[in-house]
Protein backbone atom coordinates (compact mmCIF):
# COMPACT_ATOMS: atom_id res chain seq x y z
CA UNK A 1 0.00 0.00 0.00
CA UNK A 2 1.30 3.45 -0.94
CA UNK A 3 2.35 5.73 1.88
CA UNK A 4 -0.05 8.58 2.54
CA UNK A 5 1.17 12.17 2.20
CA UNK A 6 0.31 15.32 4.15
CA UNK A 7 1.15 18.90 3.19
CA UNK A 8 1.34 21.36 6.09
CA UNK A 9 1.81 25.03 5.30
CA UNK A 10 3.90 27.24 7.57
CA UNK A 11 5.29 24.23 9.39
CA UNK A 12 8.97 24.95 10.01
CA UNK A 13 8.48 25.87 13.67
CA UNK A 14 6.09 25.76 16.62
CA UNK A 15 2.65 24.21 16.10
CA UNK A 16 3.21 23.46 12.42
CA UNK A 17 6.39 21.52 13.15
CA UNK A 18 4.63 19.60 15.92
CA UNK A 19 1.86 18.66 13.47
CA UNK A 20 4.49 17.49 10.98
CA UNK A 21 6.20 15.27 13.57
CA UNK A 22 2.84 13.83 14.63
CA UNK A 23 1.76 12.83 11.13
CA UNK A 24 5.23 11.45 10.42
CA UNK A 25 5.08 9.31 13.56
CA UNK A 26 1.81 7.86 12.24
CA UNK A 27 3.46 6.71 9.03
CA UNK A 28 2.75 9.66 6.72
CA UNK A 29 5.25 11.17 4.35
CA UNK A 30 5.36 14.88 5.12
CA UNK A 31 5.73 17.99 2.97
CA UNK A 32 6.01 21.35 4.69
CA UNK A 33 6.13 24.89 3.41
CA UNK A 34 7.95 27.82 4.96
CA UNK A 35 8.00 31.56 4.39
CA UNK A 36 11.39 32.63 5.76
CA UNK A 37 12.47 29.92 8.22
CA UNK A 38 14.65 27.95 5.81
CA UNK A 39 17.15 26.82 8.45
CA UNK A 40 14.44 25.52 10.78
CA UNK A 41 12.54 23.89 7.91
CA UNK A 42 15.63 22.06 6.66
CA UNK A 43 16.51 20.93 10.19
CA UNK A 44 13.03 19.48 10.64
CA UNK A 45 13.17 17.67 7.30
CA UNK A 46 16.62 16.28 8.11
CA UNK A 47 15.27 15.05 11.46
CA UNK A 48 12.32 13.27 9.83
CA UNK A 49 14.39 11.79 7.00
CA UNK A 50 16.87 10.43 9.55
CA UNK A 51 13.98 8.48 11.05
CA UNK A 52 12.66 7.27 7.68
CA UNK A 53 14.62 7.96 4.51
CA UNK A 54 13.05 10.13 1.81
CA UNK A 55 9.88 10.65 3.85
CA UNK A 56 9.89 14.44 4.16
CA UNK A 57 10.41 17.52 2.03
CA UNK A 58 10.25 21.31 2.46
CA UNK A 59 9.25 24.02 0.01
CA UNK A 60 9.43 27.82 0.08
CA UNK A 61 6.07 29.51 -0.31
CA UNK A 62 4.71 33.01 0.05
CA UNK A 63 1.01 32.46 0.71
CA UNK A 64 0.14 36.04 -0.27
CA UNK A 65 1.49 35.46 -3.79
CA UNK A 66 -0.66 33.41 -6.15
CA UNK A 67 2.25 32.26 -8.32
CA UNK A 68 4.07 30.99 -5.23
CA UNK A 69 0.96 29.16 -4.01
CA UNK A 70 0.53 27.53 -7.42
CA UNK A 71 4.18 26.49 -7.47
CA UNK A 72 3.90 24.95 -4.00
CA UNK A 73 0.99 22.72 -4.96
CA UNK A 74 2.58 21.74 -8.25
CA UNK A 75 5.98 20.93 -6.75
CA UNK A 76 4.60 18.88 -3.85
CA UNK A 77 2.49 16.72 -6.18
CA UNK A 78 5.38 16.27 -8.60
CA UNK A 79 7.69 15.18 -5.78
CA UNK A 80 5.40 13.00 -3.67
CA UNK A 81 3.06 11.78 -6.47
CA UNK A 82 -0.02 12.01 -4.22
CA UNK A 83 -1.70 14.01 -1.46
CA UNK A 84 -4.09 12.72 1.20
CA UNK A 85 -4.28 15.54 3.75
CA UNK A 86 -3.83 19.30 3.47
CA UNK A 87 -3.28 21.29 6.67
CA UNK A 88 -3.62 25.03 6.15
CA UNK A 89 -1.52 26.31 9.05
CA UNK A 90 0.42 29.27 7.56
CA UNK A 91 -0.44 32.55 9.24
CA UNK A 92 0.72 36.09 9.90
CA UNK A 93 -0.19 37.76 13.19
CA UNK A 94 0.35 41.34 14.34
CA UNK A 95 -1.77 44.28 15.53
CA UNK A 96 -3.41 46.67 13.10
CA UNK A 97 -5.02 49.64 14.82
CA UNK A 98 -8.34 50.20 13.05
CA UNK A 99 -7.83 53.88 12.32
CA UNK A 100 -4.33 53.38 10.95
CA UNK A 101 -4.54 50.00 9.21
CA UNK A 102 -3.36 49.87 5.61
CA UNK A 103 -4.16 48.05 2.40
CA UNK A 104 -0.74 46.39 2.61
CA UNK A 105 -1.57 45.00 6.05
CA UNK A 106 -4.93 43.77 4.76
CA UNK A 107 -3.29 42.05 1.80
CA UNK A 108 -0.68 40.40 4.02
CA UNK A 109 -2.97 39.21 6.81
CA UNK A 110 -5.88 38.14 4.63
CA UNK A 111 -3.52 36.69 2.06
CA UNK A 112 -1.52 34.57 4.50
CA UNK A 113 -4.43 33.49 6.69
CA UNK A 114 -7.23 33.06 4.16
CA UNK A 115 -6.67 33.69 0.47
CA UNK A 116 -3.61 31.49 0.12
CA UNK A 117 -5.34 28.64 1.92
CA UNK A 118 -8.39 28.95 -0.31
CA UNK A 119 -6.52 28.83 -3.60
CA UNK A 120 -4.09 26.13 -2.49
CA UNK A 121 -7.04 23.97 -1.49
CA UNK A 122 -8.72 24.71 -4.81
CA UNK A 123 -5.59 23.69 -6.69
CA UNK A 124 -5.24 20.42 -4.79
CA UNK A 125 -8.92 19.52 -4.54
CA UNK A 126 -8.90 17.08 -7.48
CA UNK A 127 -6.07 15.08 -5.91
CA UNK A 128 -7.70 15.15 -2.47
CA UNK A 129 -10.98 13.99 -4.03
CA UNK A 130 -9.23 11.11 -5.77
CA UNK A 131 -7.71 10.01 -2.45
CA UNK A 132 -10.87 10.58 -0.34
CA UNK A 133 -8.73 13.03 1.57
CA UNK A 134 -9.16 15.72 4.20
CA UNK A 135 -8.52 19.43 4.71
CA UNK A 136 -7.80 20.88 8.14
CA UNK A 137 -7.69 24.64 8.67
CA UNK A 138 -5.97 26.15 11.71
CA UNK A 139 -8.34 28.90 12.79
CA UNK A 140 -8.30 30.85 16.07
CA UNK A 141 -10.55 31.57 19.02
CA UNK A 142 -10.56 35.15 17.73
CA UNK A 143 -12.58 34.01 14.73
CA UNK A 144 -15.53 34.14 17.15
CA UNK A 145 -14.37 36.78 19.61
CA UNK A 146 -12.44 39.56 17.91
CA UNK A 147 -9.07 40.42 19.43
CA UNK A 148 -8.81 44.13 20.28
CA UNK A 149 -6.38 46.06 18.07
CA UNK A 150 -6.22 43.10 15.65
CA UNK A 151 -9.25 43.67 13.41
CA UNK A 152 -7.75 42.45 10.15
CA UNK A 153 -6.34 39.29 11.72
CA UNK A 154 -9.67 38.56 13.42
CA UNK A 155 -11.54 39.09 10.14
CA UNK A 156 -9.14 36.79 8.27
CA UNK A 157 -9.52 33.99 10.81
CA UNK A 158 -13.31 34.37 10.81
CA UNK A 159 -13.15 34.01 7.04
CA UNK A 160 -11.07 30.85 7.37
CA UNK A 161 -13.67 29.37 9.71
CA UNK A 162 -16.41 30.21 7.21
CA UNK A 163 -14.28 28.72 4.43
CA UNK A 164 -14.13 25.47 6.39
CA UNK A 165 -17.92 25.21 6.29
CA UNK A 166 -18.05 26.06 2.59
CA UNK A 167 -15.39 23.52 1.69
CA UNK A 168 -17.26 20.83 3.60
CA UNK A 169 -20.16 21.38 1.20
CA UNK A 170 -18.21 22.03 -1.99
CA UNK A 171 -15.84 19.06 -1.60
CA UNK A 172 -18.40 16.54 -0.30
CA UNK A 173 -18.83 13.63 -0.35
CA UNK A 174 -15.25 12.57 -1.00
CA UNK A 175 -13.27 15.17 0.97
CA UNK A 176 -13.90 16.23 4.57
CA UNK A 177 -13.00 19.74 5.73
CA UNK A 178 -12.67 20.73 9.38
CA UNK A 179 -10.99 23.35 11.51
CA UNK A 180 -8.97 23.32 14.69
CA UNK A 181 -9.02 26.45 16.82
CA UNK A 182 -6.10 26.73 19.27
CA UNK A 183 -6.52 28.62 22.50
CA UNK A 184 -3.67 29.67 24.79
CA UNK A 185 -0.78 27.40 23.85
CA UNK A 186 2.20 29.75 24.19
CA UNK A 187 2.58 32.85 26.34
CA UNK A 188 2.07 36.01 24.28
CA UNK A 189 5.21 38.16 23.80
CA UNK A 190 4.13 40.49 26.60
CA UNK A 191 4.19 37.57 29.08
CA UNK A 192 7.42 35.82 28.08
CA UNK A 193 9.87 37.35 30.60
CA UNK A 194 10.16 34.90 33.52
CA UNK A 195 12.11 37.47 35.57
CA UNK A 196 9.48 40.23 35.50
CA UNK A 197 7.09 40.19 38.51
CA UNK A 198 4.46 41.99 36.44
CA UNK A 199 4.61 39.18 33.91
CA UNK A 200 3.79 36.59 36.56
CA UNK A 201 0.78 38.64 37.63
CA UNK A 202 -0.33 38.89 34.01
CA UNK A 203 0.03 35.15 33.56
CA UNK A 204 -2.14 34.46 36.59
CA UNK A 205 -4.80 36.82 35.28
CA UNK A 206 -4.74 35.04 31.93
CA UNK A 207 -4.95 31.58 33.51
CA UNK A 208 -7.88 32.71 35.66
CA UNK A 209 -9.89 33.03 32.46
CA UNK A 210 -9.23 29.40 31.47
CA UNK A 211 -11.42 26.80 33.22
CA UNK A 212 -8.62 24.21 33.08
CA UNK A 213 -6.28 26.85 34.62
CA UNK A 214 -3.27 26.01 32.47
CA UNK A 215 -1.78 26.56 29.05
CA UNK A 216 -2.31 23.90 26.44
CA UNK A 217 0.54 22.19 24.64
CA UNK A 218 1.40 22.18 20.98
CA UNK A 219 0.88 18.41 21.03
CA UNK A 220 -2.75 19.00 22.06
CA UNK A 221 -3.27 20.86 18.79
CA UNK A 222 -1.33 18.36 16.68
CA UNK A 223 -3.26 15.41 18.10
CA UNK A 224 -6.57 17.14 17.34
CA UNK A 225 -5.49 17.93 13.78
CA UNK A 226 -4.59 14.28 13.22
CA UNK A 227 -7.87 13.17 14.79
CA UNK A 228 -10.10 15.29 12.55
CA UNK A 229 -8.02 14.46 9.46
CA UNK A 230 -7.69 10.72 9.88
CA UNK A 231 -9.93 9.31 12.59
CA UNK A 232 -13.15 11.33 12.73
CA UNK A 233 -14.48 9.97 9.45
CA UNK A 234 -18.05 11.26 9.92
CA UNK A 235 -16.98 14.78 10.89
CA UNK A 236 -17.00 17.63 8.38
CA UNK A 237 -17.61 21.36 8.41
CA UNK A 238 -16.78 21.64 12.11
CA UNK A 239 -14.22 23.69 14.01
CA UNK A 240 -12.93 22.10 17.21
CA UNK A 241 -11.85 24.53 19.92
CA UNK A 242 -8.80 23.32 21.83
CA UNK A 243 -8.68 26.08 24.41
CA UNK A 244 -9.10 24.59 27.88
CA UNK A 245 -12.63 25.99 27.99
CA UNK A 246 -11.50 29.60 27.61
CA UNK A 247 -14.18 30.36 25.00
CA UNK A 248 -16.87 29.48 27.56
CA UNK A 249 -16.12 32.59 29.60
Amino acid sequence: MATKVVLITGAAIRIGACIARTFHSKGFDVAISYRSSLTAAQALIDELNAIRADSASCWPAEMTDQASVNRLGRDVLAHHKRLDVLVNNASSFYPTAYGDSTQAQWDDLVGSNLRGAYFLTQQLSAELTAKFGAVVNLTDTHADRALPKHPIYSIAKAGLKAMTKSLAIELAPHVRANGVSPGAILWPPSLEDDNDPAVEAGRQTMLAGIPLAKLGKMQDIADTVYFVACEATYLTGQTIKVDGGRSLR
